[in-house]
């Protein structure tokens, strides 16, 4: 029996580019399907990232509508609190109502301080923390009445100084 070493040859080098071209389309459609998948996590990212950038466009939209909202009731109260209308009146009942507690504890500080002898460093530092109020702006009519307490206090300070 003769072997044609020749052919078997060229069937091994036929085989073999055969084999060379599938394992080339392989790397080809690997790759491509690679770049595929790269392709949508990029997009989806960047989906993400779109979403994340409008939910915090949207937080800064709603803390805009709540300071409209805060400063409504304040321009409100600051002009109709006296006289408002129905529906309205039981809500300025209520922030008439806190102003004159918070008045009413202002005068009582001013008599404590004034009885105790106490100074602004001791009062101080019962109060609370900067950061706990920092954020908060007193309504239209709370700095006026902190400031006639705190004029109160002052004149109280000076009769005591005086006797």
């Amino acid at each position: 029996m003769s072997i044609d070493y020749e052919s078997l040859k060229d069937k091994a080098v036929v085989l073999a580019q055969t084999g060379v071209t599938h394992a080339k389309e392989l790397a080809d459609t690997g790759l491509t399907k690679a770049k595929e998948l790269a392709d949508a996590g990029v997009a989806k990212a960047k989906e993400l990232s779109e979403i994340g950038k409008l939910k915090v466009q949207n937080s800064t939209e709603q803390e805009a509508i709540r300071k409209a909202y805060s400063d409504l009731g304040k321009l409100y109260y600051a002009e109709r609190g006296s006289a408002p209308e129905a529906a309205y009146v039981d809500l300025c009942q209520r922030i008439t109502d806190a102003l004159a507690r918070i008045s009413y504890n202002n005068e009582r500080i001013a008599d404590i301080k004034a009885a105790g002898q106490l100074s602004d460093d001791e009062v101080a530092e019962a109060e609370p923390l900067e950061d706990e109020t920092a954020d908060e702006e007193p309504c239209c009519c709370c700095g006026a009445e902190e400031a006639a307490s705190e004029e109160s206090a002052t004149e109280a300070e000076e009769d005591k100084a005086e006797e």
